[in-house]
């Protein structure tokens, strides 16, 4: 197979034509076709579904697809690695984040990124922990921070923070507020985000091991419209007090730890073990884990959020109450 091929396929995946491919390659369509479809012929295989809307891959080229980003970014990391020996640091690295952490790290991160390695560039997206394993997997993403992690050889594991989750429901009064008993969970309707979610996996895991089932009232996957949902009483939230930092100050939250025993979710950076870490993706993740000791040490649970109110004084009627 040819560099030259591989590329040009995936240039026609991800842009679902062969004329949309030719004029971003600055080819000719003919000539692009003539490529993609040596490429067909080497492997014996039909790659593309072509029809008057465009193309798309088929079985045979998705599979090939996987492994064309793979081998087209280890190759582009092999040739920046060498040019690294001119001096400072260069490359291209890709880091994912779940949502949650990256309203906290992503912009701190690019901007200390550009300012140390200028020469480097850096892209950040977006995912469930569980889907950027699988993009680390197959060379999507080069550095993954993730929620509980499962453990596999072809995955480095490096801690970086454990929280401790609470409950989070409607806010009362300010000052302390009980610890809660992960038996008494199930008593408390959750909105909760869908699976694979890493603590909805985790809530699942821990309370079947006490023979126990969450009550889910309703799955949400966007975190700042749980937590106001959960703020106008229609239910409860399981989740780092972390994600009451950056909440409306107007909704009244509360946390409250979850003990006997603790729930704890674990972040993590993983990185592939089959791909060796360049300089550069070694100087992000040490970034990584310099900002995350700055800005995700665990806050103090049992607090409200900040502009708590009464019950009684805010106009949101309270409606999701724990079952006897």
């Amino acid at each position: 197979m040819d560099l030259k091929q591989l590329a040009y396929f995936v240039h026609v995946v991800d842009l679902g034509g062969f004329s949309r491919a030719a004029r971003v390659l600055g080819i000719a369509q003919p000539a692009l076709s003539r490529h993609v479809r040596a490429l067909e012929v080497e492997l014996r295989q039909s790659l593309l579904l072509r029809n008057g809307r465009g193309a798309t891959p088929t079985e045979s080229g998705k599979r090939l697809l996987e492994h064309a980003r793979g081998i087209l970014q280890q190759v582009d990391r092999a040739r920046r690695e060498v040019e690294e020996t001119k001096g400072a640091p260069v490359g291209h690295v890709v880091v994912g984040f779940p949502p949650t952490v990256a309203l906290h790290v992503a912009v701190p991160l690019v901007r200390e990124f550009r300012q140390r390695y200028p020469r480097a560039s850096l892209s950040i997206t977006e995912g469930l922990s569980s889907t950027l394993q699988e993009w680390l997997l197959v060379g999507r993403v080069d550095v993954a921070v993730v929620y509980n992690p499962v453990a596999s050889p072809a995955v480095e594991i490096r801690p970086l923070v454990d929280e401790q989750l609470c409950l989070i429901g409607p806010g009362g009064k300010r000052g302390a507020v009980r610890a809660l008993r992960l038996r008494d969970l199930p008593r408390y309707p959750l909105l909760i985000p869908s699976r694979p979610n890493a603590i909805r996996t985790l809530v699942e895991t821990r309370l079947a091991a006490i023979g126990l089932r969450p009550q889910v009232a309703m799955e949400i996957d966007a975190v700042p419209a749980l937590l106001e949902l959960v703020a106008e009483g229609h239910g409860y939230a399981v989740l780092s007090p972390r994600a009451l930092r950056r909440v409306d100050a107007a909704l009244p939250l509360q946390s409250r730890p979850i003990t006997e025993p603790r729930l704890v979710s674990t972040l993590a950076i993983a990185t592939s073990a089959q791909r060796p870490s360049t300089p550069i993706q070694k100087a992000a993740i040490a970034l990584i884990e310099e900002l995350a000791r700055r800005l995700l040490a665990p806050p103090a649970t049992g607090t409200s959020s900040r502009g708590s109110v009464s019950r009684s004084d805010h106009p949101a009627r309270r409606r999701a109450k724990p079952q006897p």
